[in-house]
């Protein structure tokens, strides 16, 4: 574990936590990429927290959330979700989705985001996957180069609106 990291699942009441980074590290991540309208939209919607809380209620066993949280204010500095695959990313039967991992700029290379992974990871063997999906901007060379690292490969492409622009996402896909 990162020093003066803590990584845990998420529970109920963790939404509002988990909708709070993930939109912001959205648009730490993507400021630059869509125009701020669209970037401000996307998050009001697939970061509300009551997109969080139906993650963290499923009855679907492929559904699971993890914070990462500083240590000594308990704030959050990342998070990842899994889920069964969702459109636009499209797998076969025994896949599972790394929907979301981001951890804040300021906290990438303390090994966080290899936790988080090895988090997701390790759920996902025990709920019995066969392989894990995850899709990605394909212009964002520092998430593909640590998806590479932790045994990922491209696997095909999709489409990914934000507003009203269509992005080209890579599909990547490991086996576990």
């Amino acid at each position: 574990m990162p020093i003066g990291i803590n990584i845990r699942p998420a529970v109920s009441g963790d939404e509002i936590a988990l909708g709070t980074v993930g939109a912001a590290t959205f648009l730490e991540s993507y400021s630059e990429t869509i125009p701020g309208a669209d970037l401000i939209s996307h998050c009001q919607t697939q970061h509300a927290p009551s997109v969080y809380k139906s993650y963290i209620a499923s009855n679907d066993p492929n559904y699971a959330c993890w914070l990462a949280e500083y240590s000594g204010t308990k704030a959050p500095i990342g998070y990842a979700v899994t889920t069964s695959v969702e459109a636009p990313t499209v797998g076969e039967p025994g896949d599972i989705e790394l929907k979301r991992i981001y951890v804040f700029s300021k906290y990438q290379g303390t090994g966080t985001g290899r936790e988080l992974m090895m988090q997701a990871l390790g759920h996902a063997r025990e709920v019995g996957a066969k392989r894990m999906l995850l899709g990605t901007y394909d212009q964002n060379h520092r998430a593909v180069a640590f998806y590479e690292r932790a045994g990922f490969q491209t696997v095909g492409e999709r489409k990914f609106q934000v507003g009203g622009q269509l992005f080209n996402d890579i599909i990547m896909a490991v086996t576990l």
